[in-house]
C-alpha cells in the first residue's frame, strides 16, 4: 500500500483522486488546502490528517520523513500557476508527483522540472484522462489502421457555462489559469496531438475573456475548434433540455461519442502511474506548447478555416456591464 498527500483537497477535480487513491488500494495519510470545506474526505479517507496552511503541512510532510514514514506520491489539484512550485516540493519530499492538467502553464517550466527530476530520481506524471478514454483509444487504433494519404477534418466544440463567480476567482485571471483556452481545453489539444501527430500550424481567430476559436493543423488533421463558457454560446436544443454543457467532435463529418465514461478515468489513469505507465513531461509538452501560443498569438479574425461558431457576437466582460459590485 502507498501512501499519498494531496494539495487542493477543497477544489472541484480532488474528489476524484481520492477515489482513485481509494479504489487503487493505496492510503491517503495528509490533505491540504487553504479551504476547509473538505467534507469529502471523511467518505474516503476519514483519518487523513488535515492542513489550512502550507507551512504546518510541510512540516508534518517532514516529520513522516524523519518517522520513516514519508509518503510515495503528492498528489496535486491546486490552482494552475502553483502546479509548478508544488511539483517541485513534491520532488523535494522524495515523492513522485501526479499533477492534473495543465502540467503547468509555459514550456520552460517543463525544461525547469525535467533538471529537478534528474536531480532527485522521482517521476513526474500528468492526468491526461482523456487518452485512457475507451472511445479515444478505438478512434486512434483506427487512424493507425486506416493511414490515409490526406489528412481528416475535424471540428471541436466544447461550451461549458460558468457564472460571474468565474471571473472573480483565479479561473478568470489569465496570469493564474492561462485562460480559456489552457483552462478549459488544454485536455482536448492533448487529446488531438495524441490522435493526429505533430502540431504543423496553430491560427487564433478570436481570443476573449469568454470564448475561444482557432485552426489547428497536425500530420493528420485539420482542426477548427472552439471553446466557451458563455450560456448563450450554447445552442438551442441544449438549452431546452436544460443543460449547460455541450462537446462535440467529429471527424470527416462523423461525430465521436466521448460524452460518457468519464467516471473512472482517474482511476485508470492512477493504475496505469501504480504500473509505471503513466504519462510524463514529455507526453504533457505538445499540449502546454498548443496553450501557451494560442494565449500569446494576436487572433486574426474570421479569416481562412475558422470554426462556425466563432462568428457569434461578442459580449462584454460582466464586469464592463456593472455585474459586480467590487469592480
Amino acid at each position: 500500500m502507498k501512501k499519498f498527500a494531496l494539495l487542493g483537497a477543497a477544489g472541484y477535480i480532488a474528489p476524484r483522486h481520492m477515489r482513485a487513491i481509494k479504489d487503487t488500494g493505496n492510503d491517503l495519510v495528509a490533505a491540504m488546502d487553504k479551504f476547509d470545506s473538505v467534507g469529502v474526505i471523511d467518505s474516503h479517507f476519514p483519518t487523513a490528517d488535515f492542513f489550512t496552511e502550507f507551512e504546518r503541512f510541510d512540516r508534518h510532510l517532514d516529520k513522516l520523513k524523519r518517522a520513516d514514514k514519508q509518503i510515495d506520491y503528492l498528489s496535486i489539484c491546486t490552482p494552475n500557476y502553483l502546479h509548478d512550485a508544488h511539483i517541485r516540493f513534491g520532488l523535494k519530499q522524495g515523492a513522485d508527483v501526479i499533477c492534473e492538467k495543465p502540467l503547468v502553464l509555459n514550456p520552460w517550466n517543463i525544461d525547469g522540472l525535467k533538471e529537478i527530476e534528474q536531480e532527485t530520481g522521482k517521476k513526474i506524471y500528468n492526468i491526461l484522462q482523456l487518452r485512457v478514454h475507451p472511445s479515444i483509444i478505438a478512434l486512434k487504433e483506427k487512424i493507425q489502421s486506416e493511414r490515409k494519404d490526406k489528412k481528416y477534418e475535424v471540428d471541436l466544440s466544447y461550451l461549458t457555462s460558468r457564472g460571474h463567480w468565474y471571473y472573480t476567482s483565479w479561473k478568470g485571471n489569465v496570469n493564474k489559469s492561462g485562460g480559456i483556452a489552457t483552462n478549459i481545453g488544454v485536455h482536448f489539444y492533448d487529446m488531438l496531438s495524441f490522435l493526429f501527430g505533430e502540431l504543423q500550424e496553430n491560427i487564433v481567430h478570436v481570443h476573449t475573456h469568454d470564448r475561444a476559436a482557432g485552426y489547428l493543423e497536425y500530420e493528420n488533421a485539420r482542426v477548427r475548434w472552439f471553446l466557451s463558457i458563455n450560456y448563450e454560446t450554447l445552442p438551442t436544443e441544449i438549452k431546452k433540455n436544460g443543460a449547460r454543457t455541450y462537446r462535440s467532435i467529429t471527424v470527416d463529418g462523423e461525430e465521436i461519442e466521448f460524452s460518457g465514461g468519464f467516471t473512472d478515468l482517474h482511476t485508470t489513469s492512477y493504475q496505469a502511474i501504480l504500473n509505471g505507465n503513466g504519462f510524463g513531461l514529455e507526453e504533457a509538452r505538445p499540449s502546454i506548447e498548443t496553450v501557451h501560443d494560442i494565449r500569446s498569438k494576436e487572433p486574426v479574425g474570421l479569416k481562412g478555416e475558422y470554426h462556425p461558431l466563432a462568428k457569434l457576437p461578442l459580449e462584454k466582460h460582466p464586469f464592463e456591464r456593472g455585474q459586480n459590485s467590487e469592480w
